[in-house]
């Protein structure tokens, strides 16, 4: 990025003690380099969301894009369900992020509605796609059985659901190897020890990981008939659940 200050420094320094992790204004303006330089794979999720959306976007369906942050998800519906009548829809309860995505996009993807509300009350009904990324983490364990049950009730014949998360391990020696391997991540793009862990005390106890094996056994009590796993690098994954 040439303006530096859309360089992501917020637990660097002095002013890096911030409390729990909050998407506010300040995270709102780094976000697209924090995103870039802490997921694995995150650009190549964004584009996959295309294709899928060129294979499973049904004419005159909605494309919900849940905890669309500043919208890249979105756009990818939107790209990916063109000339199809599609209704694209994006939501998320920071109007932060909302207000940014809104700004930034309204020009150049005027058809994309936004809409300010909890992911747990956005409706659903009528879609053909709707999209988790790295959202359902955020949620409290014990909501998010709830949320995909009214996805999948939600969904059109044939409708899936992309979900993206943050996993992990199977056990403490995978769980290991996958932390550290993220960790290497952060400090090849240019991230220091302290920002790591003050990144990782802020988060502790706003994003809860899973296992893959809990997401995969959830999305089928929620009577998905299957979720395939297509993405994983390290502890970032990403699968397609089939209603």
């Amino acid at each position: 990025m040439d303006d530096k200050s859309d360089r992501d420094s917020l637990y660097a320094g002095e002013a890096g003690e911030r409390g729990d992790f909050v998407f506010d204004d300040t995270v709102a303006a780094v976000f697209p380099d924090m995103i870039r330089r802490s997921v694995p794979g995150y650009p190549a999720i964004i584009n996959m969301i295309q294709l899928l959306a060129e294979r499973y976007a049904r004419p005159g369906t909605l494309l919900l894009d849940l905890g669309c942050s500043l919208g890249a998800s979105t756009v990818a519906l939107a790209l990916g369900g063109a000339g199809r009548g599609c209704r694209v829809l994006g939501v998320d309860n920071a109007p932060a992020m909302l207000e940014r995505a809104e700004a930034s996009l309204a020009s150049g993807y005027p058809d994309i509605e936004w809409l300010c509300s909890d992911v747990r009350d956005a409706p659903v009904d009528g879609a053909s796609i709707v999209v988790l990324n790295f959202t359902l983490q955020f949620l409290p364990p014990e909501d998010r059985p709830a949320l995909l049950r009214r996805i999948r009730e939600g969904l059109a014949l044939g409708g899936i659901l992309i979900l993206s998360e943050k996993i992990s391990g199977e056990d403490a020696i995978a769980d290991g190897l996958l932390s550290d391997m993220h960790h290497a991540f952060k400090r090849a793009n240019g991230y220091s020890e302290l920002e790591i862990s003050r990144k990782r005390t802020a988060l502790e106890n706003i994003l809860v990981p899973e296992t893959l094996a809990v997401h995969q056994e959830r999305l089928e009590r929620s009577g998905f008939q299957r979720s395939d796993l297509w993405f994983q690098c390290f502890n970032f994954v990403s699968l397609v659940a089939h209603k």
